[in-house]
């Protein structure tokens, strides 16, 4: 393996009544709290309710910041910035999924910094030199492994461009993951969110090194698991042993765990930004478009990994398969499943109505250093050409 330092200081309490159990305690030392939160699923879920009345019983003084949106923007960020500013928040509570965490990542570092924070830590990777303000997750999703990293993914709609940096700063403090929250998501957002951690664990998994390693074997342990629990949780959206795996499959894939030693290629992931830097797509959705057509592009550059794909996550029985036929049926194996859990397609599923805005999006597209291959604008608009 190649070197690594590996850090993590996100403590994780999961299991059912996890967040009754423990969050009067995790906040014990703050009086202003800022609870953070979506576009109002969990009032109707009944988690607002509960949360607010734990910060009330414990005498917090509680400032809202509501409707952060999928793709969080870079205007919500300092809108959030703002409110913790003016209310005096000392702790930020998000209770979402990765959007919501993200942008609250986000806004305890605009929050601090004296200058222009687009700049400063999105537009290139910066230097904390300050303590953010703190933050604690309640995970209502699993998909994006936010809760147990640095990172904060924002939309800068002026710029059209979608992009983040993982900074151990801006790890939460503790990440409270009940898999009952989880129950009452729409089976779509449940499995697109599933099929972002599976692309998170295929991008890490698909670089080097090629040679027998910890994190790839930890990587195809995981893959399978999303795959099995996304058929069990579709056939039973309240099954809570599968709920709880995905749960923590979606942890394990962002927590840099099995990022250790490799060198990493996110580049699909930073073509399905991009799209959601134009369009507003769904995240888990648009990479489940690329991910096929992608890897038929590379696959010949990395056909060891491909191969052994097929094999040890897909259970293809090698035969008298060559590594090419085997890396090929890998690829189809994951279109096919891509098909039966109801994911979209293509780029049109998608909404992107207008192909010729897709020149635009190739050529915005950045380079991702770790991948088998670098692509460059022409080759990722035959992607995209090939996925409308």
């Amino acid at each position: 393996m190649n070197n690594f330092i590996y850090e993590n200081r996100t403590k994780v309490y999961f299991g059912q009544g996890c967040v009754k159990e423990f969050l009067t305690s995790l906040l014990k030392n703050y009086d202003t709290v800022m609870m953070a939160y979506g576009q109002g699923s969990i009032k109707k879920n009944g988690i607002y309710d509960e949360i607010l009345n734990i910060l009330m019983k414990a005498g917090k003084n509680v400032a809202e910041f509501s409707g952060i949106m999928p793709n969080p923007t870079y205007k919500k960020v300092m809108e959030g910035a703002r409110l913790a500013k003016n209310s005096g928040t000392q702790f930020i509570l998000a209770i979402g999924g990765g959007s919501v965490i993200d942008c609250c990542k986000a806004v305890s570092l605009a929050a601090k910094c004296e200058e222009e924070p687009w700049k400063n830590f999105w537009e290139r990777k910066g230097i904390i030199d300050f303590e953010p303000i703190p933050v604690g997750a309640v995970v209502t999703l699993a998909g994006t492994g936010s809760e147990c990293n640095g990172a904060a993914v924002i939309t800068n709609e002026a710029k059209k461009v979608k992009t983040g940096y993982d900074y151990p700063a801006c790890n939460p403090q503790f990440a409270l993951m009940d898999p009952t929250y989880t129950f009452s998501v729409p089976k779509m957002q449940m499995v697109s969110g599933a099929f972002d951690s599976l692309s998170h664990i295929m991008e890490t998994y698909f670089s080097e090194p090629n040679e027998q390693n910890v994190s790839d074997e930890i990587a195809e342990a995981l893959m399978r698991s999303i795959i099995r629990n996304t058929r069990i949780a579709l056939e039973n959206p309240k099954d809570y042993t599968a709920r709880s795996n995905l749960f923590w499959d979606s942890t394990l894939s962002e927590n840099r765990l099995i990022k250790m030693g490799k060198r990493c290629d996110f580049t699909c992931h930073l073509m399905a930004h991009q799209i959601g830097a134009y369009t507003n797509c769904n995240h888990g959705q648009a990479v489940a478009v690329l991910h096929p057509p992608y890897y038929r592009h590379i696959y010949q550059n990395g056909i060891k990994k491909f191969a052994g794909f097929a094999q040890n996550v897909w259970g293809i029985q090698s035969g008298k398969k060559t590594d090419a036929a085997l890396a090929e049926a890998g690829i189809d194996a994951l279109s096919a499943f891509i098909k039966e859990v109801g994911l979209p397609k293509t780029l049109r599923d998608l909404g992107v109505k207008d192909s010729k805005i897709l020149k635009k999006i190739a050529d915005s597209c950045h380079y991702s250093p770790g991948s088998y291959r670098r692509m460059m604008p022409e080759e990722i608009l035959e992607i995209f050409q090939e996925s409308y």
